[in-house]
C-alpha cells in the first residue's frame, strides 16, 4: 500500500494526509480525523499549525502528484498500462482486453466501472476512474502480485479532475464520443478535451489506438497512432455477419484474418476490434488472439441475457441515447420479436438527453415502462417531466418502483418476446440522496421468474 492518502478514512499509522480541495468538500475538514487515525504528516495550503508535522504548499494536488511520481514511478515501469476512453464501449473493451491477456497467460488487472479485478473481482469502486491514491494502491497491489499488464477505464470526469494525473500509458485507446456528462462538462468540446488528456500521457514508445469511423477521431491524434474501423488502414473491418454467433473479417496491415465470437451486435465488433488492435500493438501473437476471441464473454450487466419461457430478458447498462440505440439495433439484428423496455434516467445529470432516450424507447418498443434510476437529490417527478417532454403521444406507463416496473414488464411477455431492462446493468444499488438502496436488475428478474410471475402485481 502507498503511504500517502487524500481520504482521511483510509489513513493508517504513519501515513501522510494531503488535504485536497474537491467539488463539494475541502480536505481541511478531515485533518483532525486523519491525525486521530495516525497520520504522521499533513499537507495543506493554509497557514494553520497542526499537532503533527505540517507541510505547507501552494497546491496540494500538485504536491500529491509529484510525490506519487517521484516515489512510485520506478514501480510503474514494471507494468504495461493500457488506458481506454470513450462514451460507450470502454467497459466492454477493457474487459475484453483483460480476458484475452489472462486467457493467453499474461497476468492482467482491470480497473473500471465494474470494479477492480485481478484473477477475479477484488472490490467495487465508487468511481469509474478512482481517486489517484486508490489508483496507485491498486497498481502497486497488482505489481506486487506479479501482474505485468493493467487495463483501466479513463472517464472524462476522472481525467478532468486529475484523478489519473502522472500516470503514463503504453497504449491509449478511443472508442467513440456521443452525448453524455454535459451536466458536468457543459459543452461537447469540453467533454472531448477532457478525454483528450489521456493521449497527452502516452509513453515515448507507446501507441494510440483510435476509432477512425467516429467523427471526433481528430481530437485523439497523437504520436504513434493507429486506426481501427471500416475506414481504417491498419485495422480495417472488411466483412461481417450478425446473429447469436457473430463473424467478421479484419484486415490487419494488409493481411486478412477471420474472427468468430459469441458477442452479438455491430457495436461489439467495434469493441472487439479495438481490443484486438491493442493486443496486436502489444505484440501478442495473432493466432492466439483469434482463438481467445472465440471464448470471450461480455462484462456483467452488458447484454446480459436471461431466458424466460420462450422469451428473452436482457439487462444492459445503456444509459445514453447512443448506447440505447446500439442495444435496439443489436436486438433487431438478431430477432423480429416484440420489444418491451423498462428504464429510467439518472437524477442530477444531463437533462437534455432524457426526452431523447424516451423517444428512442418509444420508437423501438411496443410498450415502455418508465421507472426510477439513481435519483441522487432530484425528484422522480422532475425527471419524468423532462423525459415525457415532446413524447406525449408515446406508448408508455410510469411506475416509480423499479422492482414493480420490472414485474410489470415481464407480465407483457407472451411468446418469443424480448424485455429490455436498461440503465443499471451490473449495479447493486439505487442511489437516493446519500443512501444506497440495495437493488440489482438481474436478481430482481430472477426472483420474478422463480415466482413464475404471469400477472401484474
Amino acid at each position: 500500500m502507498i503511504n500517502i492518502k487524500s481520504d482521511s478514512r483510509k489513513i493508517k499509522k504513519g501515513d501522510i494526509f494531503v488535504a485536497l480541495k474537491g467539488i463539494s468538500s475541502n480536505g481541511d475538514k478531515y485533518i483532525d480525523q486523519a491525525i486521530s487515525s495516525g497520520a504522521s504528516k499533513i499537507v495543506v495550503d493554509n497557514d494553520k499549525e497542526y499537532e503533527v508535522e505540517t507541510i505547507k504548499v501552494s497546491d496540494t494536488r500538485k504536491y500529491l502528484v509529484d510525490y506519487l511520481e517521484e516515489n512510485y514511478k520506478d514501480r510503474l515501469k514494471e507494468v504495461k498500462i493500457i488506458g481506454i476512453t470513450g462514451t460507450n464501449g470502454k467497459t466492454t473493451t477493457c474487459f475484453l482486453v483483460y480476458q484475452m491477456l489472462n486467457k493467453l497467460g499474461f497476468k492482467c488487472a482491470y480497473i473500471g466501472t465494474i470494479g477492480f479485478y485481478l484473477d477475479k473481482k477484488v472490490s467495487n469502486l465508487s468511481n469509474t476512474s478512482p481517486d489517484i491514491c486508490d489508483m496507485y494502491d491498486m497498481f502497486i497491489e497488482a505489481i506486487d502480485k506479479g501482474y505485468k499488464y493493467i487495463v483501466l477505464e479513463a472517464s472524462s470526469q476522472g481525467l478532468d479532475m486529475n484523478r489519473l494525473e502522472g500516470i503514463t500509458y503504453d497504449v491509449a485507446a478511443f472508442t467513440n464520443l456521443t452525448q453524455d456528462h454535459l451536466d458536468y462538462h457543459k459543452t461537447f468540446e469540453n467533454y472531448a478535451k477532457a478525454k483528450q488528456k489521456l493521449f497527452e500521457n502516452v509513453r515515448d514508445n507507446g501507441v494510440s489506438v483510435v476509432n477512425i469511423d467516429d467523427e471526433y477521431n481528430t481530437y485523439f491524434k497523437s504520436k504513434n497512432v493507429v486506426y481501427y474501423g471500416f475506414n481504417a488502414l491498419e485495422y480495417k473491418i472488411e466483412d461481417y455477419t450478425l446473429g447469436y454467433n457473430t463473424k467478421f473479417t479484419l484486415n490487419i496491415k494488409g493481411k486478412k484474418y477471420d474472427f468468430e465470437t459469441k458477442l452479438i451486435g455491430k457495436y461489439n465488433i467495434y469493441n472487439l476490434v479495438c481490443a484486438i488492435s491493442i493486443l496486436c500493438e502489444l505484440k501478442i501473437n495473432i493466432t492466439d488472439i483469434i482463438d481467445a476471441v472465440k471464448t470471450l464473454s461480455s462484462p456483467p450487466g452488458r447484454m446480459d441475457i436471461i431466458p424466460f419461457k420462450t422469451n428473452l430478458i436482457i439487462v444492459d447498462y445503456a444509459h445514453t441515447p447512443d448506447a440505447m440505440k446500439n442495444v435496439y439495433d443489436t436486438v433487431k439484428e438478431v430477432s423480429k420479436a416484440n420489444i418491451y423496455t423498462v428504464f429510467g434516467c439518472t437524477g442530477d445529470r444531463d437533462r437534455t438527453k432524457r426526452p431523447i432516450m424516451l423517444s428512442l424507447a418509444i420508437k423501438n418498443s411496443k410498450k415502455v415502462i418508465v421507472t426510477s434510476d439513481d435519483l441522487h437529490t432530484e425528484s422522480f417527478d422532475n425527471i419524468v417531466n423532462d423525459m415525457v417532454h415532446g413524447n406525449d403521444n408515446g406508448s408508455y406507463v410510469v411506475i416509480k418502483d423499479r422492482g414493480k416496473a420490472i414485474r410489470y414488464g415481464i407480465s407483457y411477455l407472451d411468446s418469443n418476446d424480448i424485455l429490455l431492462v436498461l440503465g443499471k446493468g451490473h449495479e447493486t444499488a439505487i442511489i437516493v440522496n446519500d443512501m444506497k438502496i440495495p437493488f440489482n436488475d438481474r436478481e430482481e428478474i430472477e426472483k420474478c421468474i422463480n415466482e413464475s410471475l404471469n400477472k401484474v402485481i
